[in-house]
């Protein structure tokens, strides 16, 4: 049995001080400057070590304070108070929540998994991915434990074609030609960002953190340049069909993408028969068509489909009612398997993958990996503003960003999702996630609970 993948956190403080989701507030003119004042009697230390940035307008006791209430509660005075930070709720839209702006920053800093002693205190269904559930039967068995306990499990996946079956000769040798493999140890690539890349301090963090958990990461031709030769084998080249084969980009990569055209496999064949040890993948978008595309492309000897969804997670349609990226996946998922041909393509999703728990939540519904990155993007103290996108300032500098600095970040939020990727299969009873792929069974679907419980008594689905 090989090593235990493991990725080593390293606690990483933030550069700027983050927005907090509450804030107190100190009516100082009622104080009766008691000698046992509650500020003096934190025990988080929270008064003590109070700081204001300027650069940010932020007051670090907004971040720091625990929501004991104690200082609250015990101020004979009552000059103390709590209520939501105005800021806070300013960040992210309407998908991007504050909430996960402000977890992402937490795996980012301590590399450990975000838990609440207070529990969870949200609505049990939602729309997207809040609208399913994983199974947790094998939870009461800690033997399943694949961080501190003694069972393995695997995050491993394998990118590319997968044969039927394999034929031998008398001598035992295979008859046929194996197709090229790219191993990951986690199914998780690094994507092009969908806004936010203002220097190539960016762009580094997140090839040094691909290489540190021995990751892959896509690049573009806008993205590339020589600064990244030391990362060639993580590198994805995401390039127009019609480029130079003996492009600089291309030297010494496992695995390139091609958007999708019409005449796509031609291109393929040419990119092949330059180099037939290398992975390629077409990247589709998810829309109607997809499932149509994607088994056609498979037929036709694709080695992966990448389907991508905006970066809401919404497919690209022309209505108003687009389908959630987990419901579109999970129709081209069930079209190739009744199609019979779902084991001889990789699939690869993005869009919409905030959160830890979506990832396995994707591959439930049938990719076999995913591509992440806004999640990158926040890792590295992002507000998701957007004013980058109309030319203004960022409020954290990224552009100064120390390249080091920024991987240990990456890599700290990756060992987060990582380590949450291992407690929800141990939770489940599965060793292997390439057997997650697909597992619709272990999983429940408001939609489905929905209809079931409901839809004889209204005639269908309940409004």
């Amino acid at each position: 049995m090989p090593k235990k993948y493991h990725i080593k956190p390293t606690p990483a403080a933030p550069r700027f001080i983050p927005v907090g989701r509450s804030g107190i507030i100190d009516w100082e003119e009622d104080c009766l400057k008691c000698t046992t004042c509650v500020k003096k009697r934190c025990l988080y230390d929270v008064y003590k070590n109070r700081a204001y940035d300027a650069r940010t307008l932020v007051d670090s006791i907004d971040y720091q304070c625990k929501n004991c209430f104690s200082c609250i509660q015990n101020c004979p005075r009552g000059v103390l108070s709590k209520t939501i930070n105005p800021e806070f709720l300013r960040m992210g839209d309407a998908y991007w929540k504050p909430d996960i702006i402000h977890n992402t920053w937490f795996q980012a800093e301590t590399g450990r998994i975000p838990v609440s002693g207070a529990g969870y205190r949200g609505p049990f269904s939602g729309p997207g991915f809040d609208a399913m559930w994983t199974d947790m039967s094998e939870i009461v068995r800690p033997t399943r434990d694949g961080i501190h306990g003694r069972e393995y499990i695997s995050t491993a996946i394998d990118i590319g074609r997968k044969q039927h079956h394999i034929e031998f000769d008398a001598s035992g040798a295979a008859r046929i030609e194996m197709p090229p493999l790219v191993e990951i140890p986690l199914p998780v690539i690094f994507n092009p960002l969908p806004f936010g890349n203002i220097g190539i301090s960016v762009t580094l963090s997140m090839a040094a953190a691909a290489r540190q958990i021995g990751g892959l990461m896509y690049v573009t031709p806008e993205t590339y340049a020589p600064f990244l030769k030391p990362f060639m084998s993580q590198l994805v080249p995401l390039i127009p069909a019609d480029m130079d084969v003996n492009a600089p980009m291309l030297q010494g990569v496992r695995m390139v993408e091609l958007h999708y055209a019409p005449d796509i496999l031609a291109q393929v064949q040419r990119l092949k028969s330059h180099c037939s040890e290398r992975v390629v993948s077409i990247r589709v978008p998810l829309n109607p068509d997809a499932k149509t595309i994607t088994a056609a492309l498979t037929r036709g000897g694709v080695e992966v489909v990448h389907l991508f969804a905006d970066y809401r997670g919404n497919e690209f349609v022309d209505g108003d009612s687009p389908r959630f990226v987990k419901d579109a996946l999970r129709d081209v998922h069930t079209h190739l398997v009744n199609e019979c041909i779902r084991d001889e393509v990789t699939l690869i999703v993005s869009g919409g993958i905030a959160l830890a728990e979506h990832l396995p939540k994707a591959i439930i519904c049938g990719a076999d990996g995913a591509a992440i990155d806004l999640p990158l993007l926040i890792a590295l103290e992002c507000r998701v503003c957007k004013r980058c996108v109309t030319g203004k300032s960022c409020p954290v500098e990224l552009q100064n960003l120390d390249p080091a600095y920024g991987a240990q970040r990456i890599v700290n939020l990756m060992c987060s999702w990582w380590s949450q990727l291992i407690e929800l299969m141990g939770a489940m009873g599965i060793r292997d996630v390439r057997r997650v792929r697909g597992e619709a069974g272990r999983a429940m679907f408001f939609e489905d609970l929905e209809r079931d419980t409901f839809g004889a008594i209204f005639g269908g689905q309940s409004k």
